[in-house]
């Protein structure tokens, strides 16, 4: 039996349903998804989490209304802002994972310089997936393999599973015991393909502006009543 997860990923969906049905634009949907962030965070730091991994921005999220994008890097500039005091206070690690090249060079220095004020906390990470898909994760990773066989940094004989992991984004990072998607759908969307491989699943019709730290702990109390067998089995 399994208690507090050490580390939670979540796809945090449903702000633009939440939003619909409320009357509201989908942009309102995204503040209070915002505001809702840091609560979870301060509840999984409370409870014992040590990582917590929200999928904040995918690589198919481009896809969307140019204002929408606008909207959330925006946002995502005055969230960071916002929430220095309290990452510094509680001895918070900020980090976030994904391509770089396609984030505006505001945000990316705003993103860097919380990074790099962080860098040496130990109490908790709060990691952010931004512009981020577990397919380019992969082919990434590979990439990068191939270049270090190549330049004879690595052998191919030495590749294997715990070697692999270390070129993905997530790398000295602990794979996800837990993986929450809220608004109902039941899918993974391309989210951290590799390491949720053991991952247990915990699906919720909530919205995401609606999933609150009772949420949270009714998520980790179905996760304590699971076993994790990683294909063995126990008597």
């Amino acid at each position: 039996m399994n208690s507090v997860p050490r580390h939670i990923a979540i796809i945090m969906d449903g702000n633009g349903r939440w939003a619909e049905k409320k009357g509201l634009s989908r942009t309102a949907g995204h503040q209070q998804g915002v505001k809702r962030v840091k609560e979870i965070v301060r509840e999984a730091k409370k409870i014992g989490v040590q990582v917590l991994t929200i999928f904040a921005f995918s690589t198919e999220n481009w896809n969307r209304p140019k204002p929408e994008i606008e909207f959330l890097f925006s946002y995502l500039d005055r969230f960071l802002s916002e929430y220095k005091d309290e990452l510094i206070r509680e001895d918070i690690r900020f980090k976030t994972i994904g391509r770089k090249s396609r984030i505006r060079k505001t945000t990316l220095k705003n993103i860097q310089d919380m990074e790099t004020l962080t860098g040496n906390h130990k109490s908790f990470l709060f990691n952010i997936a931004l512009d981020y898909g577990g397919r380019w994760d992969i082919l990434n990773a590979v990439s990068q393999i191939v270049s270090d066989c190549l330049s004879h940094k690595l052998s191919r004989s030495e590749i294997d599973e715990k070697i692999f992991g270390g070129y993905l984004s997530l790398r000295e990072i602990p794979d996800p015991d837990l993986l929450i998607r809220t608004s109902g759908e039941q899918r993974i969307s391309n989210f951290l393909l590799w390491n949720l491989a053991y991952s247990e699943i915990y699906f919720t019709k909530t919205f995401w502006p609606d999933f609150d730290a009772e949420c949270l702990n009714q998520a980790v109390s179905a996760y304590s009543q699971r076993e994790r067998r990683y294909g063995k089995i126990y008597e």
